[in-house]
């Protein structure tokens, strides 16, 4: 059902965390008791607020008494008021101005684009470390204004707000850590070099889903700009083509995780090829789309990347497979094992006095081998008994007698032996 809408912050409060619906509970984690204390509060009894506040969804649209919010949300970190229809920054800040201890705040999809954020609102957000702004279609000033007043963020989350291109802030943020801006329409490398020169502390970027084409930049810029990177994201960069958009990578000096699903450049190799001609090209990684690169898995992978190129044209082979060579030498192609079962052998059939080596199918059965053998003993298949002997078996010859069976299920090898004799009556 639809949420009413012109709620206030302070009103959803009282409902979902009333003693009917959020009764007081004891023990580490479970609840917070906050009396009631604001002169004129509404709440004759009290409320068990946890120290995470969950209200999205609630049809918020103002803060609601100031007042009461300061008394009951003093011990408050985090808060989630994600999919409400706040868009006045003003009443954003009377909430979170009241929170003194807040450190995560979630606004994601609110329409909050509507409104501009001034200075003296976005101080009060100072406390903040995570905050997320998904689907908020928060404009590039609003992220620099938030920038400049929030000293201490680590982590910051920019999906889905349709940006094409980044503005540069006039200060660089120090202290921010994590960056997730996926989902966005950020296609030329330009775009995200400005990240660089923005967030130079930066360990964290998660790209996914930005179409971003290949990587314009040399190694000794790339080290320069993102000198903290640790890891990095580029999901379903549609743009990505060539092999050496992947080995800028190496340029970053201290990145160890990967994510490179979805590459079209990826998408003709096998999943292991992928892999293992991933690895070998990123020496310095320790994990792959998640997954933790071994070291056994990476001498094998870099093993893989010699045996790969060394039919290619001088030409087409990748300075990666020079510096491998010098690691590994000049390795021998692997021999090729046809693991597949064999489809015939070769037997000894003894009929009386005669000896006879025959190629026999082993997919076929003791019935079709009788009708097979007919012409060569000269007897019936209904006069006609088999014994299978073989070569290795200490126990002697084995009756063929069930005409359904097939031959591959007697184990029958070359060289074994078949024994014909005619039924007696």
């Amino acid at each position: 059902m639809d949420q009413p809408s012109g709620r206030s912050f302070m009103q959803v409060l009282c409902e979902k965390y009333s003693p009917e619906n959020f009764p007081y509970r004891r023990g580490p984690g479970m609840g917070v008791h906050v009396p009631a204390t604001p002169q004129g509060s509404p709440m004759k009894d009290r409320l068990n607020l946890p120290s995470v506040l969950v209200l999205n969804s609630c049809g918020i649209t103002c803060a609601g008494d100031e007042n009461e919010i300061a008394a009951f949300c003093a011990h408050v970190s985090e808060l989630d008021l994600s999919d409400n229809k706040l868009e006045d920054w003003h009443e954003v800040s009377k909430i979170v101005s009241n929170v003194p201890h807040l450190e995560f705040l979630n606004l994601s999809s609110n329409p909050l684009s509507l409104s501009v954020l001034e200075r003296r609102c976005a101080g009060s957000f100072a406390g903040v470390r995570k905050l997320v702004l998904n689907n908020s279609k928060a404009s590039w000033e609003t992220v620099h204004t938030i920038l400049q007043e929030l000293p201490d963020l680590e982590e910051l989350f920019l999906c889905l707000n349709d940006y094409e291109t980044v503005s540069c802030s006039p200060v660089c943020c120090q202290s921010l850590k994590l960056l997730h801006i996926t989902d966005n329409n950020l296609q030329d490398w330009t775009e995200i070099r400005k990240l660089g020169i923005m967030f130079p502390s930066l360990d964290t970027l998660i790209l996914a889903n930005n179409n971003l084409t290949t990587i314009e930049e040399s190694e000794d810029s790339l080290a320069r700009l993102f000198p903290n990177l640790r890891s990095i994201n580029l999901h379903k960069s549609a743009g990505l083509h060539c092999w050496e958009d992947i080995d800028k990578l190496n340029s970053f000096p201290k990145l160890k995780e990967v994510k490179l699903l979805g590459i079209p450049l990826l998408q003709s190799y096998t999943t292991e090829e992928r892999r293992k001609l991933l690895i070998a090209r990123l020496p310095s990684i320790v994990k792959l789309n998640g997954s933790i690169v071994a070291d056994g898995e990476r001498e094998d992978s870099e093993r893989f990347f010699i045996r790969y190129y060394m039919e290619f044209p001088e030409e087409e082979v990748p300075f990666r497979y020079h510096e491998l060579v010098t690691k590994y030498g000049k390795l021998e192609p692997l021999a090729v094992v046809d693991l597949r079962p064999q489809s015939s052998v070769k037997v000894e059939v003894h009929f009386q006095d005669k000896v006879e080596e025959m190629s026999i199918r082993l997919d076929q059965t003791v019935a079709e081998l009788k009708k097979h053998l007919k012409t060569v003993v000269q007897l019936s298949t209904s006069n006609m008994l088999l014994f299978y002997l073989d070569q290795e078996a200490p126990f002697g010859p084995e009756e063929m007698k069930y005409s359904s069976r097939a031959l591959h299920s007697y184990g029958i090898r070359d060289g074994d032996k078949i024994y014909v004799e005619p039924r007696m009556k």
